[in-house]
C-alpha cells in the first residue's frame, strides 16, 4: 500500500512557532492528525485555533513536554503510549542555541540536553508504538550547522572547557545538530526499514525565533534585522520536513540527510559509524535514571 499522510498519525516537537508551527498547519492541510508540543498552554491553544480555521481539520492538538527534564520526558512518553493507540510519525523538530552555558534538570549542558538527550529518550520511549504502526517514519530536524563541527568530543559532551558566549553557543549548537545526525544514523542502523525509517534534515537558514527567546540569552537584536531578511520563511523552511514525513517515494529510505526536498551529501563527520555507536552508549548512559 502506499504510503499517505492523510489519516495518519503525527507528533511534533516545538510546534508553537517557526518552522514547527508551519509544519504543523502544512500536515494538518494534508489530513493528518497532528499532535505538537508546547511549553505554553496558551500559546498552543491559540496555534491549535489558527490552524484548525485555516484547514478546516480539527484533528489538531498538544500536549506538554520539557525536553529538558529527563523524568518529564519519560512521563510524556508513557502518558502517550496510554492516550494513544498509534503513532505513525514522530518529527524531532523543537531546538535551542544558547550564548551562555546553562544546565538541564538532570544537570545537563542545556543545548546538547534539549536538542540530542531529550530526543534521544523522547524516541526511547514511544518507539514500541512507532513499531506497533508499521510503516512509521521518524524524522529529526538537524542542520547544515552541523558543517562546522570538527567531530564530537567525548571527553567534553557537556562542553565544560572554554568561555562560553556566541561564538561558543554556535559551536556547541553545531555539535549538537551533529549529534542528531549521528542518532539518525544509529537509529536506522538498528532498525528495519520496512517497518521504521529514520532520516534528518537540513530546513535552510530560517527566519524563526531560535536562539532569540526566552530559552537562553538573546542574539544580537542589531544583526538579526539585518541578517534574517536573507533567510526563508518558516513556510519555506517548512517544505522538506513536509517532504520527509509525506513523501510516497520515501518508504524505505532510511538513514539519510536531506537538504532543500532531496538527499544531500552530509559533512564526513556525519558517517561517522564508529562514533555514532559511541554517541548511542554514552547517551543511553546520560538519559538512565
Amino acid at each position: 500500500m502506499t504510503w499517505t499522510i492523510e489519516g495518519k498519525r503525527v507528533l511534533l516537537t516545538g510546534g508553537t512557532t517557526g518552522i514547527g508551527r508551519a509544519t504543523v498547519e502544512a500536515l494538518a492541510a494534508r489530513g493528518a492528525e497532528v499532535v505538537f508540543t508546547a511549553r505554553n498552554p496558551d500559546q498552543g491553544d491559540a496555534v491549535v485555533a489558527d490552524v484548525v480555521a485555516a484547514t478546516g481539520n480539527e484533528a489538531v492538538s498538544h500536549r506538554r513536554l520539557d525536553l529538558d527534564d529527563l523524568a518529564r520526558v519519560r512521563d510524556f512518553g508513557a502518558t502517550f503510549r496510554d492516550e494513544f493507540d498509534r503513532l505513525d510519525v514522530l518529527v524531532n523538530n523543537a531546538g535551542v542555541v544558547l550564548t551562555e552555558r546553562r544546565q538541564t534538570a538532570d544537570g545537563h549542558e542545556f543545548t546538547f540536553g534539549v536538542n540530542h538527550l531529550g530526543h534521544f529518550q523522547l524516541v526511547n520511549e514511544l518507539l514500541p508504538l512507532l513499531q506497533a504502526s508499521a510503516p512509521a517514519r521518524v524524522v529529526i530536524v538537524a542542520s547544515d550547522a552541523h558543517r562546522f563541527a570538527k567531530g564530537l568530543d567525548f571527553d567534553d559532551l557537556q562542553s565544560t572547557r572554554g568561555r562560553f558566549g556566541a561564538a561558543k553557543g554556535m559551536s556547541v549548537y553545531a555539535r549538537s545538530k551533529l549529534a542528531n545526525m549521528l542518532h539518525t544514523r544509529e537509529l536506522a542502523r538498528r532498525l528495519d526499514p520496512a517497518l521504521v525509517t529514520v532520516n534528518c534534515l537540513h530546513p535552510g537558514a530560517v527566519r524563526t525565533r531560535l536562539g532569540r527567546d526566552d530559552e537562553g540569552t538573546r542574539l544580537s537584536e542589531a544583526i538579526w534585522p539585518l541578517v534574517s531578511r536573507f533567510f526563508l520563511t518558516p513556510e519555506e523552511g517548512a517544505k522538506t520536513s513536509v517532504w520527509a514525513v509525506c513523501d510516497p517515494g520515501l518508504e524505505g529510505v532510511s538513514g539519510e540527510y536531506f537538504s532543500k526536498s532531496a538527499i544531500a551529501e552530509p559533512k564526513k563527520t556525519a558517517l561517522d559509524d564508529v562514533a555514532a555507536a559511541r554517541l548511542w552508549a554514552a547517551s543511553e548512559a546520560l538519559v538512565a535514571p
